[in-house]
């Protein structure tokens, strides 16, 4: 009976530390757009294929016409020069768009 409670009240705190991990996890997952100089699709497929493999990057979302691209990363693995640095090893000019005003 004592090993019962022992494995149940083990196993709860170790749910309970998990949860805690995951939501950590959610609190340093950053996104930010950026404005580019791309014009067409292959652009765009140079992007796609580089900038999701910057260390914490999560998602990559590029749109053509408007000329942006979303990353949303891990801000405690990478920084928004980083990935701006990326951009430049394939020869794409990004700046981070600064947020509307309210």
């Amino acid at each position: 009976m004592k090993k019962l409670i022992i494995m149940c009240l083990m196993a709860f705190i170790g749910f309970g530390v998990a949860e805690v991990s995951a939501q950590k996890k959610d609190e340093a997952l950053k996104t930010t757009v950026f404005v580019t100089d791309i014009d067409c699709e292959h652009c765009a497929k140079k992007i796609t294929n580089t900038i999701p493999y910057v260390k914490g990057v999560k998602d990559v979302k590029v749109d053509v016409p408007t000329k942006t691209v979303t990353v949303t990363y891990d801000a405690t693995k990478c920084g928004e020069e980083a990935l701006v640095k990326a951009f430049a090893k394939v020869k794409i000019k990004a700046e981070a768009q600064k947020p509307a005003k309210k």
